[in-house]
């Protein structure tokens, strides 16, 4: 084969090593950018009024801290300024008139300056320590509080990291904010106008000199500002990818270590920190440029006063103590400048925080109790399925069609059906975490659209497939759902469920730690300290979501002896995969593609030979078979 273009493309094993390695950044780019795609990030203005507003209203239970704040800054500032200009007046009347009490007034109120100004801004900060983080604490726990507000549905779409992102990273952005920027902003342009005013007063032809230099620094900030705002935004999103990642990577360490996911892990992590590396170099180098630059601009300008101002000197024209003076002022000009060009960074990266932050404050829950909502009396425990239909979005494919189930007080009702059959979603309704977009669902004759979640839930037993446990005692989780639950009535309902005899061999018993999530414990454990918690609120309904699937064969029977006994004189509805396990039921409801197609006992719908028949003479021919081990 002839090739007739003059370039051809190298093979991979042809590339030089500067190639190949420009080659992985690109790739490793290409993946980042794809990631931040996925969760972009608001640029942020560096004002933005409405934003301020919003968080003015957190600062006005704490506007009397604020003003001393601000009144001590002032004082500061003000005994800041007046430093040179007293350091001028001691030489010019005290050395040069040769006068020991005059140098040493000015020495002494110099002295008492520079201690005024050190206390009046340590006041200042311990105040705005304190405001700061009392504001940032006011708003965390109104996140808090509003995260606990939304529905399932919201958690469904939103990524834990992400969250925490916005509950940990923006919130501390703000208390910055509040705890130095605020009063700092002030402070740098009080004193920027104090040392122009002070200038202006000693000697305006100095000043204009100083003065001199700004068209450079317009240029330099100009430049610094176009840039670094792409480039910190760059670093926070790869900051929070970084950290999404990690609390990814350590929730499913476990799920890591049995799939041998190690390397392939390290290496999408060393993606990310490289790129957040990247995009650091690349802030630092602009930072490299800008803040030398300024001073530089600054020693220009003292080079130029210090020039003129000794010619002045020089032809009597001005004092030495003013040269001074002024000199000192110019080294302080620059200062704030400084400070300013830093704190746009932080004013940019708050208004983007605030903006995430409110935008989560400002998310309704999409199930919210109706204002005409009444309290759930005491109910006996009668549910009504009447033509329910359901969507987990309005524009969605429905999941369930037409359900008419009737459980009377104390029935049990098994549902069966393959994985998508509407199972879960079954349940989902009667807890309501989301509420029946097609008929009606009755408890006792109530709508359940029409009573308060809490009084509904709080008569609920539920036991989910994914058990969780939280970080405390085996107690305190068992005790969860009813805080004043007596020590022997924590132990009475783990007697009950057979939990008592693994909790009395551990080694603190029912003082001792679960660890996060329930870790020290054994899957099957965990499922018995969750029957345990569920049992113990006493609840009217029981709710049982595949709560048997994670124990073995033993565990399974002390589990369902104890549900026999403990499900009497209550309405249960009971979700397993395990059909050996319903076969006392009242009622088992077979559904399929969100239909139910068969109900009855069981003798009964073993009678049909219908879906439930095939099920469960599936699932006995597979227990049947026997099990060979290799040697």
């Amino acid at each position: 084969m002839t090739i007739t273009n003059e370039q051809t493309i190298p093979l991979a094993d042809e590339r030089t090593p500067a190639e190949m390695a420009q080659a992985e950044r690109e790739a490793r780019e290409a993946r980042i950018r794809q990631l931040l795609r996925e969760d972009d990030e608001l640029l942020g203005k560096a004002y933005d009024g409405r934003l301020v507003r919003r968080l003015g209203d957190y600062m006005t239970p704490y506007k009397i801290s604020l003003i001393v704040a601000v009144v001590l800054m002032t004082i500061s500032s003000l005994l800041s300024v007046v430093g040179p200009a007293i350091i001028g007046f001691a030489i010019d009347r005290g050395i040069r008139a040769g006068s020991f009490e005059v140098l040493r007034f000015w020495t002494i109120i110099f002295l008492v300056t520079t201690i005024g100004e050190w206390i009046t801004n340590r006041s200042r900060l311990r105040i705005m320590a304190f405001v700061g983080t009392k504001i940032v604490a006011d708003m965390r726990s109104e996140l808090f509080r509003h995260l606990h507000r939304l529905t399932l549905n919201f958690y469904s779409n939103y990524s834990v990291g992400r969250l925490m992102s916005r509950l940990i990273g923006d919130v501390g952005v703000l208390q910055d904010f509040v705890t130095w920027s605020i009063t700092g902003l002030f402070r740098s342009v009080f004193n920027l106008v104090g040392i122009v005013v002070a200038m202006l007063l000693l000697s305006w032809q100095l000043a204009l000199v100083a003065f001199a230099v700004m068209p450079l620094m317009v240029i330099l900030t100009n430049y610094w500002r176009d840039r670094v705002r792409q480039a910190y935004r760059a670093t926070r999103q790869r900051l929070a990818l970084i950290n999404g990642y990690l609390n990814e990577s350590i929730s499913g360490i476990r799920v890591t270590k049995s799939f041998t996911r190690e390397e392939l892990n390290f290496r999408h992590f060393d993606d990310l920190n490289q790129s957040f590396f990247d995009a650091n170099v690349q802030a630092t180098r602009l930072s490299a440029i800008f803040f030398p630059g300024v001073d530089f601009i600054g020693s220009l300008a003292t080079a130029l006063v210090v020039g003129v101002g000794g010619w002045l000197v020089l032809g009597d024209a001005l004092t030495a103590g003013t040269l001074v003076a002024v000199v000192l002022y110019v080294e302080r000009f620059f200062d704030p400048i400084r400070e300013l060009a830093q704190r746009y960074n932080t004013f940019q990266a708050t208004m983007a925080a605030s903006e995430r932050i409110f935008e989560l404050l400002d998310l309704e829950p999409d199930l919210v109790d109706d204002p005409d909502a009444v309290v759930l009396p005491r109910i006996a425990g009668e549910v009504v399925f009447d033509d329910v239909s359901f969507a987990y979005s309005r524009d969605g494919r429905s999941v369930l069609h037409n359900i008419n189930l009737t459980a009377r007080p104390g029935e049990r009702i098994a549902l069966v059906g393959e994985t998508g059959a509407g199972k879960s979603t079954i349940i989902r309704l009667l807890s309501r975490f989301y509420d029946v977009t097609g008929g009606a669902l009755l408890i006792d004759g109530h709508d359940i659209r029409r009573v308060t979640s809490d009084s509904l839930r709080q008569q609920l037993g539920i036991v989910l497939q994914d058990t969780f446990l939280f970080t405390g005692s085996v107690a305190d989780n068992i005790r969860y759902g009813r805080l004043e639950a007596s020590d022997e009535e924590v132990m009475a309902a783990s007697q009950a469920v057979g939990a008592h005899a693994f909790i009395s061999r551990l080694p603190d018993g029912y003082d001792a730690e679960v660890g996060e999530n329930g870790s020290n414990l054994s899957v099957g454990q965990r499922q018995l300290v969750s029957f345990a918690r569920a049992l113990l609120a006493n609840p009217r309904i029981l709710i049982l979501d595949e709560a048997t699937s994670s124990v073995d064969t033993a565990t399974e029977r002390i589990i369902q002896q104890a549900l026999d006994t403990l499900m009497q004189g209550r309405t249960s509805f009971v979700i397993a995969h395990r059909l050996s396990t319903i076969i006392n039921a009242d009622q088992i409801v077979v559904l399929d593609h969100g239909r139910i197609i068969e109900q009855g006992t069981h003798q009964e719908l073993l009678a049909r030979k219908g879906r439930y028949f095939n099920l469960y003479t599936m699932q006995w021919a597979a227990q049947r078979q026997p099990t060979f081990s290799a040697n």
